[in-house]
């Protein structure tokens, strides 16, 4: 039998076998037909969990309530919150308004999604809640001081992309790359205190969000950076508490 004779014979074979798999995986399987494989050890890390926008997409009904049970209730009701406070009108609207208009300093930080990636907004309202924010004046996020709302913001959070407002009754389709904490100051509190009370609330939501910090610069927040702001802060306070220069009197 010549080469070519077999090598005939292995296609025609190989053949057969490929229309038998074929035939068998294609048919259809019964219900609970088939071994469960073990996922490998990796595949967890590997596995992109839901957004709370996403599932609030997928899981609300035409009447906000939810349809499945993937989102939990403690954040629906955070999220229910922002949104009755968005719809209380006026009286929302003037939380978080500062006492005057005159400020000398601003510190900003921005919470930035990772490349690739976007800031949903029904994701941005809970972890503001959860970080112990208010939504009010001009439609952003404040800080307020505790019992004291009348004072206005320690600092507030808005949006990067123009107007830098949430529009909570588009809420759902918000996307944005990142969020800009800042500090303006005079603040109802010291300079020092106000930024040890944004540093971790930027740090917390970053947790919440997946993101990352960054300074003015859109830099990461190193130590070091972090360091110069708290100096730059003291001495602004101790600028502030300093009694001023009174003028020489007339001889």
């Amino acid at each position: 039998m010549s080469d070519m004779t077999l090598l005939r014979i292995g296609i025609l074979l190989a053949g057969l076998v490929l229309i038998a798999a074929i035939v068998f995986f294609g048919r259809p399987r019964k219900p609970g037909q088939g071994k469960r494989v073990p996922r490998e050890a990796g595949a967890r890390d590997q596995r992109r969990e839901p957004t709370l926008g996403e599932q609030l997409e997928g899981e609300l009904g035409e009447d906000g309530r939810p349809v499945g049970e993937a989102t939990t209730q403690a954040e629906l009701e955070l999220f229910d919150r922002t949104l009755d406070s968005a719809s209380a009108g006026s009286a929302s609207s003037e939380l978080g308004r500062r006492a005057s208009d005159e400020f000398d300093k601003i510190v900003t930080l921005y919470l930035a999604a990772r490349a690739g990636e976007k800031l949903h907004g029904p994701d941005i309202v809970v972890a503001a809640e959860k970080a112990g924010l208010v939504y009010g004046h001009m439609g952003v996020f404040h800080r307020l001081v505790e019992h004291h709302p009348e004072q206005g913001p320690v600092f507030s959070v808005a949006n990067i992309v123009k107007p830098g407002s949430f529009d909570m009754a588009n809420i759902q389709e918000l996307e944005t790359p990142a969020i800009a904490f800042f500090l303006t100051l005079p603040a109802p509190v010291p300079a020092l205190n106000a930024w040890e009370t944004m540093l971790p609330t930027a740090e917390r939501m970053a947790e919440l969000l997946g993101g990352l910090v960054l300074d003015e610069q859109r830099n990461t927040l190193g130590r070091q950076r972090i360091g110069h702001i708290r100096e730059e802060l003291r001495a602004y306070d101790r600028q502030r508490e300093a009694p001023p220069l009174t003028k020489p009197g007339r001889w």
